[in-house]
């Protein structure tokens, strides 16, 4: 059978004969593209997982994700945990994270606007938010004891606010202990200095001394105290006045001492970014000799004197 094919502007293809065959066609292999183009030698093969290697170790340096940066924890007397992990001092403090004290364990943390919290022993206290530009920091609570010492709020909307179960605790700029017995549900603020504004979050009314009602909420002044509880007692709750032995009681409980232990590696992150540089780095010195034996037989080294081996 004779064919031929005419494109305009091309001169007409010769005819073809095609016999009639009946063995089997063989299938095409793709232009410029051989079968063995894809199998990687074992020193090609090293080298894609030496490369790929570098690349990731860059990111073993990097905070592990889970939130905004707080701040950091600065010293601790064990037990203490961040995130239901052992704490460390130096170590990142971040949106989200759950910060817990067992009995024989306390815990200070800067945040990044320069204000303070200090756990004290059986502790458990959620960090919500803070964010140093605008100065919005939410906390909360879930029982045990915290001491604040905060930044003064210059920021228009800034904010400084610890929640518990009952109350809602919220200053300007100021120095206060905030606690939560859960075995009565009393939330207790105690105020050091500047002022400090609790609200108890059942809507109940707060009272003074004189028997004045405040409205929902209470202002405390240094040296003053108020317990906050689920049920509402007669008359409302009052502001009493700190005794001395209890201002200190709650410093002291909530300090951490130089004496104490509060040095460490901050963490295993630095280790591992060594290693895995130390690892990569010998991967390159094998693959450098590998590929440097592999331009002459084994044993082989023109470059010596000797050249035992060599053809």
């Amino acid at each position: 059978m004779e064919f031929s094919v005419t494109t305009r502007g091309t001169p007409p293809v010769p005819s073809v004969d095609i016999p009639n065959t009946s063995g089997k066609i063989a299938p095409a292999t793709p232009l410029g593209i051989q079968k063995e183009a894809f199998v990687f030698s074992p020193r090609q093969f090293i080298a894609i997982v030496l490369a790929t290697l570098m690349a990731a170790l860059p990111a073993l340096s990097e905070p592990q994700a889970g939130g905004q940066r707080a701040g950091q924890i600065t010293a601790m007397i064990p037990a203490a945990t961040r995130n239901s992990q052992t704490a460390k001092p130096n170590e990142e403090l971040m949106w989200g994270d759950l910060l817990q004290t067992e009995h024989s364990g306390r815990l200070r943390a800067n945040l990044a606007d320069g204000s303070i919290i200090s756990l004290g022993s059986d502790t458990q206290l959620h960090v919500v938010q803070h964010d140093e530009a605008t100065q919005q920091t939410s906390l909360e609570l879930t029982y045990g004891k915290v001491r604040s010492q905060v930044q003064k709020i210059t920021q228009p909307g800034g904010k400084y606010e610890i929640k518990t179960p009952n109350a809602v605790i919220g200053v300007i700029g100021t120095h206060f202990l905030a606690e939560y017995d859960v075995s009565t549900r009393t939330t207790t603020v105690s105020c050091y200095e500047g002022q400090v504004i609790v609200t108890p979050s059942s809507g109940a009314q707060v009272q003074n001394n004189a028997g004045q009602g405040s409205s929902n909420s209470v202002t405390l002044s240094p040296g003053q105290m108020v317990q906050v509880t689920d049920v509402v007692p007669l008359g409302g709750f009052h502001v009493s006045n700190v005794s001395p032995g209890q201002s200190k009681n709650g410093i002291t409980s909530t300090d951490i001492s130089s004496k104490e232990p509060k040095t460490s590696t901050g963490g295993n992150t630095g280790m591992w970014v060594a290693v895995g540089y130390a690892v990569a780095v010998g991967l390159a010195l094998g693959l450098t000799v590998g590929l440097n034996n592999g331009s002459n037989k084994p044993g082989c080294n023109p470059n010596k004197v000797t050249t035992r081996g060599c053809p």
